[in-house]
């Protein structure tokens, strides 16, 4: 065996063994959680309000308070991360702001999420007027959202082939059309990928909707963008550290945080389908 032939079978050996070891690590968080969780699970759990404060009933209003923070971002943060991504890749000239533009992009998605927090406070909360809101959290969730909404969607736009768009253009077809109808459906599994894992890290965020508007108790579900909410990590964040009975109420933080995972685990398996799906009919 040559020396070329070992040091790619010694690095073979150190990428297994380090997958076995973060595999391994994570299989023992999701079992210690789901083997508490599972049994606090229950359609009341999922279908009630909170009673006897926070002690008993269920976690409906976490629920949905999580459903429509991460519709809200998706409103916000998906379109105009797209439509960045497009423009960098697609009709940017390579140029010295160009290249600033993506570094600093790059650079947003490494700020820590707590910062994003305080930026939405000054932004929404105070500056708009929007005031401590399912609005202003959401905003604030778009915003941490869209440095990677663009990023992965300018590498799923990077791997297309640019024969192809030069076999379109040369039929007569605009730059726009061939972006439309060629590019984007091409792009499309990469790019819901993208997105649909995105906006599963951004669901079970705690930090930026810490100053933007959740709340930790609310009588009732909230109806309108202008209301606090509560939120599913904001939720288990409380019951785990600033309950006064944190012991009492610990198997309904497990429960809670099985649900969250489930939650991300849905989005996940939905983006998973989708790329497959769109694979399929090319």
């Amino acid at each position: 065996m040559n020396t070329k032939n070992i040091r790619n079978t010694f690095n073979w050996i150190i990428l297994c063994g380090s997958t076995f070891i973060v595999c391994l690590f994570l299989g023992v968080i999701l079992w210690d959680i789901f083997s508490k969780g599972f049994s606090s699970l229950s359609w009341r759990f999922v279908s009630t309000f909170p009673t006897n404060g926070m002690t008993e009933g269920g976690i409906l209003p976490a629920i949905v308070g999580t459903v429509i923070l991460t519709f809200i971002t998706t409103l916000f943060a998906v379109p105009f991360g797209v439509a960045c991504a497009i423009y960098l890749n697609e009709y940017a000239k390579p140029s010295l702001l160009t290249n600033i533009i993506r570094a600093s992009i790059r650079n947003l998605a490494g700020i820590p999420s707590i910062i994003y927090g305080l930026f939405g406070l000054a932004l929404f909360v105070q500056a708009f007027h929007l005031g401590t809101s399912i609005l202003s959290a959401g905003l604030t969730l778009g915003l941490l959202s869209l440095p990677y909404i663009i990023t992965t969607t300018e590498e799923a736009l990077k791997r297309i082939p640019n024969s192809l768009r030069e076999a379109t253009l040369a039929l007569g077809v605009t730059q726009a059309e061939t972006i439309k109808d060629v590019v984007l459906p091409v792009a499309l599994p990469g790019i819901l990928t993208g997105v649909i894992l995105t906006l599963s890290r951004a669901a079970g965020e705690t930090a930026p909707i810490l100053f933007t508007g959740v709340a930790f108790y609310i009588n009732g579900v909230s109806s309108s963008a202008n209301q606090e909410f509560m939120a599913l990590p904001y939720h288990l964040y409380m019951l785990s550290t600033q309950h006064n009975a944190i012991e009492q109420v610990r198997p309904l933080a497990y429960g809670t945080a099985t649900v969250l995972i489930l939650l991300v685990f849905l989005l996940n398996i939905i983006a998973f389908y989708v790329r497959f799906k769109n694979r399929t009919q090319d």
